[in-house]
């Protein structure tokens, strides 16, 4: 698989603050670069969630003024506020996730990737490059990529993807949690509380539960 290029790129500035610096763009139309972002990667139970947004620069002082900024920063009636917003303001927006049982089988970082890449994938436009949060090129996806430290805090696609991600995952618990009751999964994602502990001692494990997390 073709990592497709992609050093970590430490910014100076941010594009958040309508200030894109040329380097993370590599001279390419920010217009066509797509941010890309995964959400529920520690969880004990579920899916890994990962959207994919292309953000135009005339969006940027709009979803700026609306105080985008990385996903785990913002309350849930913030995010649930701003989604609306950059559904209209992005040129393309796509989700993609990876399944407990995929996890189980292949690991997360396959699982995250793979989320990643369908969401990719799935946007109507194809990108020029990807910037993606941290450190770690996206393996599989052959086109040129980026990756950029902090980049759900510094970069306003990136954000956008973590933000897009975290509540369509959030909204996806809150729905299974109905279906799975007393395991407190609308309020902790399925992360590993002490409820969600407690509640795995005394309920056992669930179909959607990641068997390789729990022990």
């Amino acid at each position: 698989m073709n990592p497709g290029g992609g050093g970590g790129v430490r910014q100076r500035h941010s594009d958040i603050n309508n200030q894109p610096v040329r380097e993370v763009w590599g001279g390419r139309n920010p217009a066509v670069c797509a941010g890309v972002d995964e959400v529920g990667r520690g969880s004990l139970f579920g899916p890994v969630f990962a959207a994919a947004v292309i953000l135009p620069p005339q969006a940027l002082p709009i979803v700026q003024k609306a105080g985008l900024t990385d996903s785990k920063l913002l309350s849930a009636r913030a995010r649930a506020a701003l989604v609306p917003l950059l559904r209209r303001q992005a040129l393309s927006w796509a989700l993609g996730q990876a399944s407990a049982a995929e996890i189980d089988r292949h690991g997360i970082r396959f699982a995250t990737e793979a989320a990643m890449t369908r969401a990719l994938q799935r946007l109507s436009i194809t990108p020029e490059l990807v910037l993606i949060d941290g450190v770690l090129p996206l393996r599989g996806w052959s086109g040129p990529q980026r990756t950029v430290i902090k980049g759900d805090l510094h970069c306003a696609a990136i954000s956008a993807a973590s933000v897009m991600a975290k509540q369509e995952r959030d909204a996806l618990l809150a729905r299974l949690a109905d279906h799975f009751p007393g395991y407190g999964l609308e309020r902790h994602a399925g992360y590993g509380t002490a409820q969600h502990r407690q509640a795995l001692a005394s309920l056992g494990a669930t179909p959607l539960h990641r068997q390789s997390f729990l022990h």
